[in-house]
């Protein structure tokens, strides 16, 4: 049976790649988000020889961890090319400025990661992993890069994401207007069953408000956000669903503005420390001596 839901990764390369010139002017989430993902990691202890920035679109977060560790090395990974020449150009002049190397920029899938294993030591993610197909692909794959202790960073949309939108465009049940979003709970399962340890979660919502439904839709095409489920209308949207659209939405208004809801995942997790194994394949138990008292005993 079709996944009416299955994201065409066809369709989100080239969004992503015509949005690349409007991304920032309507990002404005997308840099609140980025900016209290980078908050969080001030509460971590890490200094990482080489950082994968995946879904990098324009490479603010590339920039910012650059700055924030001088010695490491940056890769910026992003599945649109347009994004990818956006970021590599700017990190590009920056380094040139300070006379250093030129970044790195990979033009990839996070489902397909062409980097070795056990390469990158943290794997930041910023509102990326929502245009995955198969979260335990993804999650496999960030594990397989990272080396042990290597820190996963990442943030990505929740159920609750325009679900003003999607009520709204009930108006046509034949076909798929809202992405499907990912539960935190069923998150964090795909987490643990890729191997990470002590994974830590949470949740916050925006809200983001608009004249009208119309202005909802045209930021959403200017961060390259586009429809790209597989059930979603091939064709031109007609009047009349347009109509019906307008006034279904007209329900959420409230202080003469329209609200859109973003429901923001937050989570980190580490790659446990390689436990060592014996030749018949079984790992040993390790023990470690008691710490002796300093106290005398009475």
């Amino acid at each position: 049976m079709q996944d009416v839901y299955k994201i065409d990764k066809a369709r989100v390369r080239a969004s992503f790649d015509r949005a690349a010139s409007t991304y920032d002017a309507a990002a404005v989430l997308q840099a609140e988000v980025r900016r209290r993902m980078l908050d969080r990691l001030d509460l971590v202890r890490i200094s990482p020889e080489l950082i994968l920035d995946a879904g990098c679109g324009t490479g603010h977060a590339s920039r910012a961890l650059g700055r924030r560790f001088k010695q490491s090395r940056i890769i910026a990974l992003d599945i649109a090319l347009g994004m990818l020449r956006q970021t590599t150009q700017q990190q590009g002049l920056m380094r040139r400025l300070l006379g250093l190397g030129r970044p790195a920029g990979i033009c990839a899938d996070i489902e397909q990661l062409p980097l070795a294993a056990q390469s990158v030591d943290l794997l930041w993610s910023n509102l990326a992993i929502q245009w995955c197909n198969d979260l335990d692909t993804a999650f496999a794959e960030m594990h397989r890069v990272l080396r042990p202790e290597g820190l996963l960073m990442f943030s990505t949309f929740g159920p609750d994401t325009l679900k003003e939108l999607r009520q709204a465009a009930a108006a046509d049940p034949e076909h798929v207007h809202v992405s499907r979003f990912i539960d935190m709970h069923d998150i964090g399962d795909a987490i643990v069953r890729a191997g990470f340890s002590a994974p830590v979660l949470d949740v916050e919502h925006f809200t983001l408000t608009y004249d009208d439904v119309m202005a909802v839709m045209r930021d959403l095409k200017a961060i390259g956000a586009h429809n790209a489920a597989d059930g979603r209308p091939r064709g031109l949207l007609g009047r009349g669903f347009l109509r019906q659209l307008t006034e279904n939405y007209e329900q959420f208004r409230r202080a003469g503005k329209l609200p859109a809801t973003f429901e923001v995942v937050y989570g980190h997790a580490w790659k446990p420390e390689a436990k060592p194994q014996l030749d018949d394949g079984l790992s040993p138990v390790m023990f470690k001596p008691r710490a002796r008292s300093s106290q005398n005993p009475s």
